[in-house]
């Protein structure tokens, strides 16, 4: 993505400004060996589940820093990353801190609204992070976030209605359709609840036949070859053949609605949708949610690499402060407790030795799952990719399209959106 005047004089400017006013008592200070100051914190996590839990270690912060206060923030998801964008470019409204998708920060990184973290106190005990978790948090050899969360995803099921149609966990497409099949017949449900207005919900798809949707390391486009034409029509014949239900709208609300009520047998999701799922009328007992690995594809199974990680916004007028908060908030304590009360995987390896996540059966399953799981391209322009594929994956499931065609304008979407790419 090409990178603008605008943004690289504002930036300079903005940082320019934080040193001048960080002695200040408005925008923090640590002369006195102490923080204070204001930290605006934008979580974009889950609202009634997620959220609560990390109001509540944002609160600890606060606790353990007196004079420091946490400005609590919960953005919806859909809508933070482009919030973001356009606050740092105004100059006006950005957060100290926000919660970044993991494929959000080489984009922010690139257009300069990220304050470079090496050498400083966010990062402190690197070396206990995973290096997968690592990985999305670099660009142009520095490092721009911390790595909160890392997840995968993996095939969530119904365990009475499993037993009620006498069948296990699917392990590959063909498996799928089978089960679909005899839980349609023994309980009149549908099978598999498959999200169609959100592509990363296809990407173990794509994998699964053995295509992506780039190759970084070539800069070339690979979603149009044969492998991707071939996930595009995977997809739709589970919903053509009845093996699956989908939507082009509201997909996320619709699926976990589906779930929780018992109106399917299956949905893929990841770590995050747990805590929501045991609230649905089906999973009052817990042990009846049931996990897998995603069915494998003609040529592989394979899951994406998904989490969250903390940024620290590059026009910051409180920087020590929020260095400080990112790092309490990836801290062992503060991972191993998300993991306990919410089953989301740490990022750091001491964390999983904590009695929390040795006693969370989710983490337990999806610990290896991500150690597998395929890594998306980290590139100022991995964001952007999902756009162009979200409105062909919908046309394809909703039979506005072919795979072939869908493939094809995918890729030509992709060519446009990567200056001299193959």
């Amino acid at each position: 993505m090409r990178r603008g005047i605008t943004a690289t004089a504002l930036v300079a400017a903005l940082a320019l400004a934080a040193t001048a006013c960080g002695s200040d008592d408005e925008t923090g200070s640590k002369s006195s060996g102490e923080l204070s100051g204001t930290v605006t914190w934008w979580d974009t996590s889950s609202v009634g589940s997620e959220d609560k839990v990390f109001k509540k270690l944002a609160e600890g912060f606060e606790e353990k820093h007196p004079k420091v206060d946490v400005k609590y923030v919960n953005v919806p998801f859909g809508e933070a990353q482009n919030k973001f964008k356009n606050a740092a470019q105004a100059g006006d409204g950005a957060p100290d801190v926000i919660r970044s998708e993991v494929a959000w920060t080489p984009d922010f990184a690139n257009l300069g609204y990220l304050a470079p973290l090496d050498g400083t106190a966010a990062l402190k005990n690197q070396d206990d992070f995973l290096k997968q978790a690592v990985a999305s948090t670099k660009y142009e050899d520095k490092t721009y976030a911390v790595p909160q969360v890392i997840d995968s995803m993996g095939i969530f099921y119904n365990k009475k209605m499993f037993k009620e149609a006498g069948v296990e966990a699917p392990a590959s497409l063909d498996d799928l359709k089978t089960v679909a099949k005899k839980i349609k017949d023994k309980t009149g449900k549908t099978g598999l609840y498959l999200r169609g207005d959100d592509p990363y919900y296809f990407l173990s798809f794509l994998y699964g036949e053995g295509g992506d949707m780039v190759d970084a390391g070539s800069k070339s486009v690979t979603i149009d070859k044969p492998e991707g034409v071939k996930a595009f029509k995977a997809v739709k014949d589970l919903v053509d053949d009845g093996t699956a239900k989908t939507d082009a709208s509201d997909g996320w609300e619709n699926m976990m609605q589906a779930f929780k009520n018992g109106d399917v047998a299956m949905m893929i999701n990841g770590p995050w949708a747990v805590a929501d799922t045991l609230t649905g009328s089906q999973f009052t007992d817990k042990d009846n949610l049931g996990v897998a690995p995603v069915p494998a594809g003609s040529a592989a199974q394979g899951a994406p690499q998904g989490g969250h990680n903390l940024a620290v916004y590059a026009g910051s007028k409180n920087l020590d402060a929020s260095y400080a908060f990112v790092e309490y908030m990836t801290s062992v304590d503060s991972q191993a407790t998300a993991a306990g009360e919410l089953n989301l995987l740490p990022t750091r390896t001491s964390a999983y030795a904590k009695k929390e996540a040795v006693d969370s059966e989710i983490v337990g399953f999806f610990k290896p799952v991500v150690e597998t799981a395929v890594e998306r391209p980290w590139i100022p322009e991995g964001g952007s990719l999902f756009e162009p594929l979200r409105i062909e994956y919908t046309k394809v499931l909703t039979g506005q399209t072919t795979p072939e065609k869908a493939a094809k304008a995918t890729g030509d979407s992709y060519r446009k959106l990567l200056k001299d790419w193959k």
